[in-house]
Protein backbone atom coordinates (compact mmCIF):
# COMPACT_ATOMS: atom_id res chain seq x y z
CA UNK A 1 0.00 0.00 0.00
CA UNK A 2 1.38 3.34 -1.03
CA UNK A 3 1.00 6.30 1.28
CA UNK A 4 0.87 9.92 0.07
CA UNK A 5 4.33 11.09 -0.85
CA UNK A 6 5.64 7.59 -1.45
CA UNK A 7 7.19 6.90 -4.83
CA UNK A 8 7.05 3.64 -6.75
CA UNK A 9 10.45 2.63 -8.10
CA UNK A 10 10.38 0.18 -10.97
CA UNK A 11 13.58 -1.68 -11.79
CA UNK A 12 13.61 -2.84 -15.37
CA UNK A 13 15.56 -6.07 -15.90
CA UNK A 14 16.46 -7.03 -19.46
CA UNK A 15 14.98 -10.31 -20.66
CA UNK A 16 17.47 -13.11 -20.05
CA UNK A 17 17.13 -16.84 -20.59
CA UNK A 18 16.59 -18.78 -17.40
CA UNK A 19 19.31 -21.37 -17.04
CA UNK A 20 19.41 -24.20 -14.57
CA UNK A 21 22.90 -25.52 -13.97
CA UNK A 22 22.92 -29.30 -13.92
CA UNK A 23 25.11 -30.95 -11.32
CA UNK A 24 28.20 -32.59 -12.78
CA UNK A 25 28.02 -36.36 -12.40
CA UNK A 26 31.49 -37.75 -11.75
CA UNK A 27 32.57 -40.36 -14.24
CA UNK A 28 33.35 -43.87 -13.06
CA UNK A 29 36.74 -45.55 -13.36
CA UNK A 30 37.01 -49.02 -14.86
CA UNK A 31 39.45 -51.89 -15.36
CA UNK A 32 40.00 -53.56 -18.74
CA UNK A 33 41.62 -57.01 -18.85
CA UNK A 34 42.99 -58.74 -21.92
CA UNK A 35 42.10 -62.44 -21.75
CA UNK A 36 44.69 -64.85 -23.15
CA UNK A 37 47.85 -65.10 -21.00
CA UNK A 38 46.54 -62.25 -18.84
CA UNK A 39 43.47 -63.67 -17.10
CA UNK A 40 43.89 -67.27 -18.25
CA UNK A 41 47.06 -69.22 -18.90
CA UNK A 42 46.38 -70.23 -22.52
CA UNK A 43 44.56 -69.16 -25.66
CA UNK A 44 40.82 -69.20 -24.95
CA UNK A 45 39.83 -70.57 -28.35
CA UNK A 46 42.25 -73.50 -28.08
CA UNK A 47 41.17 -74.13 -24.48
CA UNK A 48 37.88 -75.50 -25.85
CA UNK A 49 39.44 -77.50 -28.68
CA UNK A 50 38.83 -80.83 -26.95
CA UNK A 51 35.12 -80.04 -26.55
CA UNK A 52 34.89 -78.97 -30.20
CA UNK A 53 36.64 -82.20 -31.22
CA UNK A 54 34.22 -84.32 -29.18
CA UNK A 55 31.32 -82.54 -30.87
CA UNK A 56 32.77 -83.34 -34.28
CA UNK A 57 33.67 -79.75 -35.14
CA UNK A 58 37.45 -80.25 -35.17
CA UNK A 59 39.54 -82.96 -36.77
CA UNK A 60 42.66 -84.55 -35.27
CA UNK A 61 44.78 -82.57 -37.69
CA UNK A 62 43.11 -79.35 -36.53
CA UNK A 63 43.81 -80.39 -32.94
CA UNK A 64 47.47 -81.12 -33.63
CA UNK A 65 48.21 -77.92 -35.51
CA UNK A 66 46.25 -75.92 -32.95
CA UNK A 67 48.17 -77.39 -30.04
CA UNK A 68 51.49 -76.60 -31.70
CA UNK A 69 50.34 -73.03 -32.30
CA UNK A 70 49.30 -72.86 -28.65
CA UNK A 71 52.70 -74.08 -27.45
CA UNK A 72 54.52 -71.53 -29.61
CA UNK A 73 52.17 -68.78 -28.45
CA UNK A 74 52.77 -69.62 -24.79
CA UNK A 75 56.52 -69.84 -25.19
CA UNK A 76 57.30 -67.00 -27.57
CA UNK A 77 54.18 -64.87 -27.89
CA UNK A 78 53.06 -63.71 -31.32
CA UNK A 79 53.40 -60.57 -33.38
CA UNK A 80 50.58 -58.97 -35.34
CA UNK A 81 51.46 -60.74 -38.61
CA UNK A 82 51.48 -64.17 -36.94
CA UNK A 83 48.21 -63.51 -35.17
CA UNK A 84 46.67 -62.39 -38.45
CA UNK A 85 47.68 -65.66 -40.12
CA UNK A 86 46.26 -67.62 -37.20
CA UNK A 87 43.03 -65.65 -37.42
CA UNK A 88 42.58 -66.51 -41.09
CA UNK A 89 43.31 -70.16 -40.34
CA UNK A 90 40.75 -70.20 -37.53
CA UNK A 91 38.10 -68.52 -39.68
CA UNK A 92 38.57 -71.15 -42.38
CA UNK A 93 38.16 -73.90 -39.80
CA UNK A 94 34.99 -72.53 -38.16
CA UNK A 95 33.21 -71.63 -41.42
CA UNK A 96 29.91 -73.53 -41.39
CA UNK A 97 29.78 -74.05 -37.62
CA UNK A 98 26.44 -73.24 -35.97
CA UNK A 99 26.77 -70.19 -33.77
CA UNK A 100 24.33 -71.36 -31.08
CA UNK A 101 25.96 -74.78 -30.96
CA UNK A 102 29.33 -73.16 -30.26
CA UNK A 103 27.77 -70.96 -27.58
CA UNK A 104 26.16 -74.00 -25.93
CA UNK A 105 29.40 -76.01 -25.96
CA UNK A 106 31.33 -73.17 -24.35
CA UNK A 107 28.65 -72.34 -21.78
CA UNK A 108 28.32 -75.98 -20.72
CA UNK A 109 32.08 -76.49 -20.40
CA UNK A 110 33.30 -73.09 -19.16
CA UNK A 111 33.69 -74.14 -15.53
CA UNK A 112 35.49 -77.35 -16.45
CA UNK A 113 37.78 -75.77 -19.05
CA UNK A 114 38.51 -72.26 -17.80
CA UNK A 115 38.37 -72.88 -14.06
CA UNK A 116 41.74 -74.67 -13.74
CA UNK A 117 43.67 -72.27 -16.01
CA UNK A 118 42.58 -68.93 -14.52
CA UNK A 119 45.30 -66.93 -12.78
CA UNK A 120 44.64 -66.37 -9.08
CA UNK A 121 46.34 -62.97 -9.32
CA UNK A 122 43.90 -61.89 -12.03
CA UNK A 123 40.92 -63.07 -9.99
CA UNK A 124 42.19 -61.12 -6.97
CA UNK A 125 42.67 -57.96 -9.06
CA UNK A 126 39.19 -58.24 -10.52
CA UNK A 127 37.78 -58.50 -6.99
CA UNK A 128 39.82 -55.50 -5.84
CA UNK A 129 38.61 -53.32 -8.71
CA UNK A 130 35.00 -54.30 -8.14
CA UNK A 131 35.31 -53.68 -4.39
CA UNK A 132 36.59 -50.19 -5.22
CA UNK A 133 33.46 -49.53 -7.28
CA UNK A 134 35.07 -49.86 -10.70
CA UNK A 135 33.42 -51.64 -13.60
CA UNK A 136 35.45 -54.54 -15.00
CA UNK A 137 35.56 -55.55 -18.66
CA UNK A 138 37.23 -58.47 -20.45
CA UNK A 139 38.64 -57.26 -23.79
CA UNK A 140 39.61 -59.97 -26.25
CA UNK A 141 40.09 -60.67 -29.95
CA UNK A 142 38.49 -64.09 -29.38
CA UNK A 143 34.89 -64.61 -30.56
CA UNK A 144 32.10 -63.31 -28.34
CA UNK A 145 30.60 -66.81 -28.12
CA UNK A 146 33.67 -67.79 -26.08
CA UNK A 147 34.45 -64.57 -24.23
CA UNK A 148 30.93 -63.74 -23.02
CA UNK A 149 30.30 -67.01 -21.09
CA UNK A 150 33.80 -66.73 -19.65
CA UNK A 151 33.19 -63.14 -18.51
CA UNK A 152 29.95 -64.20 -16.81
CA UNK A 153 31.81 -67.06 -15.12
CA UNK A 154 34.35 -64.58 -13.71
CA UNK A 155 31.60 -62.19 -12.60
CA UNK A 156 32.71 -59.18 -14.64
CA UNK A 157 30.32 -56.62 -16.06
CA UNK A 158 30.85 -57.11 -19.77
CA UNK A 159 32.87 -58.80 -22.49
CA UNK A 160 34.29 -56.76 -25.36
CA UNK A 161 35.04 -59.31 -28.06
CA UNK A 162 35.23 -60.01 -31.79
CA UNK A 163 32.08 -61.00 -33.65
CA UNK A 164 32.31 -63.48 -36.53
CA UNK A 165 29.87 -62.90 -39.37
CA UNK A 166 26.84 -65.20 -39.28
CA UNK A 167 24.40 -66.16 -42.03
CA UNK A 168 21.42 -68.46 -41.43
CA UNK A 169 22.81 -69.19 -37.97
CA UNK A 170 26.21 -70.37 -39.23
CA UNK A 171 29.64 -68.74 -39.37
CA UNK A 172 30.55 -67.52 -42.83
CA UNK A 173 34.31 -67.52 -42.29
CA UNK A 174 34.41 -63.71 -42.26
CA UNK A 175 34.51 -61.21 -39.40
CA UNK A 176 31.78 -58.71 -38.61
CA UNK A 177 34.07 -56.94 -36.13
CA UNK A 178 37.58 -57.77 -34.99
CA UNK A 179 38.57 -56.47 -31.56
CA UNK A 180 42.31 -56.47 -32.08
CA UNK A 181 45.10 -53.89 -31.84
CA UNK A 182 43.85 -50.32 -32.31
CA UNK A 183 40.27 -51.59 -32.55
CA UNK A 184 40.42 -52.59 -28.88
CA UNK A 185 41.18 -49.00 -27.90
CA UNK A 186 38.46 -47.62 -30.19
CA UNK A 187 35.89 -50.00 -28.71
CA UNK A 188 36.98 -49.09 -25.18
CA UNK A 189 36.47 -45.40 -25.96
CA UNK A 190 33.00 -46.15 -27.33
CA UNK A 191 32.12 -48.14 -24.21
CA UNK A 192 33.49 -45.35 -22.01
CA UNK A 193 31.24 -42.81 -23.75
CA UNK A 194 28.26 -45.13 -23.40
CA UNK A 195 28.81 -46.03 -19.73
CA UNK A 196 30.17 -42.69 -18.50
CA UNK A 197 33.68 -43.98 -17.79
CA UNK A 198 36.76 -41.91 -17.06
CA UNK A 199 39.51 -43.64 -19.05
CA UNK A 200 42.18 -41.36 -17.56
CA UNK A 201 41.31 -42.82 -14.14
CA UNK A 202 41.00 -46.38 -15.44
CA UNK A 203 43.32 -49.42 -15.60
CA UNK A 204 44.21 -51.80 -18.44
CA UNK A 205 46.12 -55.10 -18.30
CA UNK A 206 47.70 -57.06 -21.15
CA UNK A 207 50.61 -59.33 -22.05
CA UNK A 208 51.12 -58.36 -25.69
CA UNK A 209 52.66 -55.47 -27.58
CA UNK A 210 49.73 -55.67 -30.01
CA UNK A 211 47.67 -54.24 -27.12
CA UNK A 212 49.77 -51.09 -26.69
CA UNK A 213 46.85 -48.97 -28.06
CA UNK A 214 44.61 -50.52 -25.40
CA UNK A 215 47.14 -49.75 -22.68
CA UNK A 216 47.69 -46.21 -23.96
CA UNK A 217 43.94 -45.54 -23.81
CA UNK A 218 43.89 -45.49 -19.99
CA UNK A 219 45.67 -43.61 -17.26
CA UNK A 220 46.98 -46.74 -15.54
CA UNK A 221 48.46 -49.23 -18.06
CA UNK A 222 49.92 -52.47 -16.64
CA UNK A 223 51.93 -55.14 -18.45
CA UNK A 224 51.10 -58.68 -17.27
CA UNK A 225 53.43 -61.58 -18.13
CA UNK A 226 54.69 -59.42 -21.00
CA UNK A 227 56.29 -60.94 -24.05
CA UNK A 228 59.63 -59.42 -25.04
CA UNK A 229 58.37 -56.47 -27.09
CA UNK A 230 55.87 -55.32 -24.48
CA UNK A 231 58.38 -55.78 -21.69
CA UNK A 232 60.76 -53.43 -23.50
CA UNK A 233 58.00 -50.85 -24.09
CA UNK A 234 56.85 -51.07 -20.46
CA UNK A 235 60.38 -50.44 -19.19
CA UNK A 236 60.83 -47.49 -21.55
CA UNK A 237 57.56 -45.88 -20.46
CA UNK A 238 57.73 -46.76 -16.79
CA UNK A 239 54.63 -48.95 -16.85
CA UNK A 240 54.23 -51.44 -13.99
CA UNK A 241 54.98 -55.08 -14.83
CA UNK A 242 53.16 -57.89 -13.03
CA UNK A 243 53.83 -61.61 -13.06
CA UNK A 244 50.84 -63.95 -12.84
CA UNK A 245 51.82 -67.56 -12.27
CA UNK A 246 49.41 -69.31 -9.92
CA UNK A 247 46.45 -71.06 -11.57
CA UNK A 248 43.24 -71.04 -9.58
CA UNK A 249 40.22 -73.31 -9.83
CA UNK A 250 37.35 -70.83 -10.30
CA UNK A 251 33.80 -72.01 -9.72
CA UNK A 252 30.50 -70.13 -9.35
CA UNK A 253 30.89 -70.64 -5.59
CA UNK A 254 34.34 -69.07 -5.50
CA UNK A 255 37.85 -70.31 -6.13
CA UNK A 256 40.74 -72.13 -4.58
CA UNK A 257 44.34 -72.19 -5.78
CA UNK A 258 46.20 -75.18 -7.06
CA UNK A 259 49.58 -75.80 -5.51
CA UNK A 260 51.81 -73.09 -6.92
CA UNK A 261 54.06 -74.28 -9.71
CA UNK A 262 52.70 -77.83 -9.87
CA UNK A 263 49.59 -76.84 -11.80
CA UNK A 264 51.49 -74.75 -14.32
CA UNK A 265 53.97 -77.54 -14.98
CA UNK A 266 51.14 -80.04 -15.30
CA UNK A 267 49.29 -77.88 -17.82
CA UNK A 268 52.41 -77.42 -19.93
CA UNK A 269 53.27 -81.13 -19.74
CA UNK A 270 49.78 -82.22 -20.77
CA UNK A 271 49.76 -79.74 -23.66
CA UNK A 272 53.15 -80.97 -24.90
CA UNK A 273 52.12 -84.61 -24.55
CA UNK A 274 48.85 -84.08 -26.39
CA UNK A 275 50.57 -82.09 -29.12
CA UNK A 276 53.32 -84.63 -29.66
CA UNK A 277 50.92 -87.54 -29.45
CA UNK A 278 48.54 -86.06 -31.98
CA UNK A 279 51.28 -85.12 -34.42
CA UNK A 280 53.01 -88.52 -34.19
CA UNK A 281 49.67 -90.30 -34.60
CA UNK A 282 48.82 -88.32 -37.72
CA UNK A 283 52.27 -88.81 -39.21
CA UNK A 284 52.18 -92.56 -38.48
CA UNK A 285 48.74 -92.84 -40.03
CA UNK A 286 49.87 -90.95 -43.14
CA UNK A 287 52.99 -93.14 -43.47
CA UNK A 288 50.85 -96.27 -43.12
CA UNK A 289 48.46 -95.02 -45.80
CA UNK A 290 51.32 -94.26 -48.17
CA UNK A 291 52.85 -97.69 -47.55
CA UNK A 292 49.53 -99.45 -47.95
CA UNK A 293 48.82 -97.50 -51.12
CA UNK A 294 52.17 -98.37 -52.66
CA UNK A 295 51.67 -102.03 -51.72
CA UNK A 296 48.31 -102.17 -53.45
CA UNK A 297 49.74 -100.41 -56.48
CA UNK A 298 52.50 -102.99 -56.82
Amino acid sequence: MLLPGDHLHCWLVPDQPVTTQQPTIPKQAAAFFDLDKTVIAKASLMAFSRQFYREGLLSRRNMASGLWAQLLFLRFGADAATLERLRHRVMRVIAGWEQERVRRIVTDAVSQVIGPITYREAVDLIKEHRAAGRRVYIVSAAPAEIVEPLARHLGVEEAIASRPAVSAGKYTGQMESYTFGPQKAETMRAVAARDGLDLAASWAYSDSATDVPMLEAVGHPVAVNPERALRRIAHMRGWPVLRFSEPMVVTPEGGHPWRAGVAAVAIAAVAVALGLGAVFAIRSRDRWRRTAGSGRAS
